[in-house]
């Protein structure tokens, strides 16, 4: 018999320090350029191209790093949807493993359990192995 594993399960995948890294540097880009922005806008001179550029790149930067953290956040909710997924795909396969330990006749489809039964356990009593024996 396998020595039994008492670890806690594994963290569920979350997006990592990559995709983070990038949102927080396209933000401080977004930052950057939304200085410079106000510092030419505050400069007593009329508009010009430098203007425009700042402009467009603060507005640019900004949109990505809202597209990004936005995107971060959905992979993180997929990943907890599909550790829940996981979860509960075991949860399913285990119940069907315990009723085929419990079923009362051989039969080739073990009908899933629909409700909690208090005598439901994967453990077979003493001896019961002996009528797998007999046939």
């Amino acid at each position: 018999m396998a020595p039994q594993d008492n670890r806690p399960p594994p963290p569920p995948h979350r997006p990592g320090a990559i995709s983070l890294f990038f949102v927080c540097k396209a933000a401080v880009f977004a930052a950057g350029f939304w200085t410079w922005l106000v510092v030419l806008a505050f400069d007593e001179g009329a508009a010009s191209g430098m203007h425009l550029l700042a402009a467009t790149g603060a507005i640019t930067t900004t949109l990505v790093s809202v597209i990004l953290g936005v995107r971060m956040a959905l992979q993180a909710n997929a990943a907890e949807r599909h550790a829940e997924l996981k979860r509960l795909l075991v949860d399913i396969s285990w119940n069907a493993f315990a009723a085929a330990g419990n079923a009362e006749s051989p039969a080739n489809v073990v009908p899933f359990p629909t409700m909690a039964y208090e005598g439901l356990t994967s453990v077979r009593p003493p001896g019961d192995g002996d009528r797998d024996r007999r046939r």
